[in-house]
């Protein structure tokens, strides 16, 4: 059975793909960072949209993947609906899901959302909860510094407890019960980000959300992979460095058969 393929602009949808992976034990995974063009939060959707769909075609070309996730809140801001148009497998984003659990999860609709200003600016999280629920208030705040300590894997530090803390002190006023971590990078920072809107608001991971709408699609699409969970295999390639990559990729995955390499920039950029 084909491959689940799996995207991000760096290190972030790697959170994803650990949470597909406790769901999906017996499916095999194909995933790419694209660590050399982060971050994707200040670039223009053109910019963004070229190259979901570099590395979307790539997938198909080489693993003839049976899905492909957008495991990334800017680039499903983006390029979800032209992938979705474009290519003949499904094409899966992480903002639907993130909106729809927060929606459930919130007690009093004030929900709080942290991603990357392009995440923000695209205004998909307000829209899909207001769908949802029309009297919720989204209280929005981009995070760009957020995901540079992940990717500079800083984010266990206690400066990076600190810069948390800091930028989060302004939800207090916003009396939220609710928080969407719509960045996939931001899931790591899980333990400074509680600590720091406090433990009465409930953390949505949209990139874990996204996992179990991903299983339910595969199971309800008869799609699932029925071979023996020995035979999944996991291919992780960077267009960054690859030893920064795998470090950070170790650490947060834990012991599996990882299969890591080197993905050229030049060679996505064939696929134009």
């Amino acid at each position: 059975m084909n491959a689940i393929g799996m995207m991000d602009s760096g290190i972030g949808g790697l959170t994803v793909l650990k949470a597909a992976k406790t769901l999906l034990p017996q499916e095999s995974i194909v995933f790419i960072g694209d660590n050399a063009r982060n971050p994707y939060g200040p670039r223009r959707p053109e910019e963004v949209v070229q190259f979901a769909r570099q590395i979307a075609h790539f997938l198909v070309e080489k693993y003839d993947i049976k899905v492909f996730v957008i495991a990334c809140n800017t680039a499903t801001a983006c390029a979800l609906p032209v992938l979705q148009a474009e290519l003949e497998i499904p094409v899966i984003g992480v903002i639907d899901s993130g909106a729809e659990a927060a929606v459930k999860t919130s007690q009093t609709g004030r929900i709080g959302l942290i991603a990357t200003e392009g995440t923000v600016k695209s205004g998909k999280y307000q829209d899909e909860i207001k769908t949802l629920q029309p009297e919720a208030k989204v209280f929005a705040q981009a995070e760009p510094d957020f995901v540079q300590l992940v990717e500079k894997n800083t984010y266990q530090t206690a400066v990076a407890e600190k810069e948390v803390d800091e930028h989060l002190k302004t939800f207090a006023a916003d009396d939220i019960d609710t928080l969407i971590l719509g960045c996939t990078h931001f899931p790591l920072l899980t333990d400074s980000i509680q600590k720091a809107v406090g433990k009465n608001v409930t953390l949505v991971d949209a990139g874990s959300a996204t996992a179990v709408d991903l299983a339910d699609y595969l199971k309800n699409a008869d799609l699932l992979n029925n071979e023996p969970v020995s035979a999944a295999t996991y291919d992780l390639y960077t267009t960054g460095p690859v030893d920064a990559f795998e470090t950070i990729a170790k650490d947060w995955l834990g012991d599996g058969d990882w299969h890591f390499a080197h993905l050229p920039v030049k060679e996505l950029e064939q696929k134009d």
